[in-house]
C-alpha cells in the first residue's frame, strides 16, 4: 500500500510560481512511474507531467504545460515534485499526485491550485 500526500497548493497572480510536492509513504520498495494530474471544475482529469523510475527519469508533459512545468523526483525520498512557471488562470486546478506499484495506481488527495488573472 502507497500513501501520498500533496502540499504547495495555493492562489498565486497570473505570470507567478509554485511548486507542489507529494511524498509517498508506506509498506514498500519502491515506485515506478510518479506523475501529477489535474481536473478544473467540470472537466475530466487529465495528465499533466509524468517521469519514470530510475536514477534518471525520463519526462513527459502535456502540451499545454511544456515549457512552463518541470516534473522532478526524489527517489531517495520517495518524492515527486511540479515546478510550475508562467502560471495562467487556465492552470487553475485541483492537482493530484499519482503512483504507480505492480500495475496498481495510487492517489493523492489533491491540492488546489488557483490563479487569479
Amino acid at each position: 500500500q502507497v500513501q501520498l500526500v500533496e502540499s504547495g497548493g495555493g492562489l498565486v497572480q497570473a505570470g507567478g510560481s509554485l511548486r507542489l510536492s507529494c511524498a509517498a509513504s508506506g509498506r514498500f520498495f519502491s515506485i515506478d512511474t510518479m506523475s501529477w494530474y489535474r481536473q478544473a471544475p467540470g472537466k475530466q482529469r487529465e495528465l499533466v507531467a509524468v517521469i519514470t523510475s530510475g536514477v534518471v527519469g525520463r519526462t513527459d508533459y502535456a502540451d499545454s504545460v511544456k515549457g512552463r512545468f518541470t516534473i522532478s523526483r526524489d527517489n531517495a525520498k520517495n518524492s515527486v515534485f511540479l515546478q510550475m512557471n508562467s502560471l495562467k488562470p487556465e492552470d487553475t486546478a485541483v492537482y493530484y499526485c499519482a503512483a504507480s506499484r505492480s500495475g496498481n495506481t495510487y492517489w493523492g488527495q489533491g491540492t488546489q491550485v488557483t490563479v487569479s488573472s
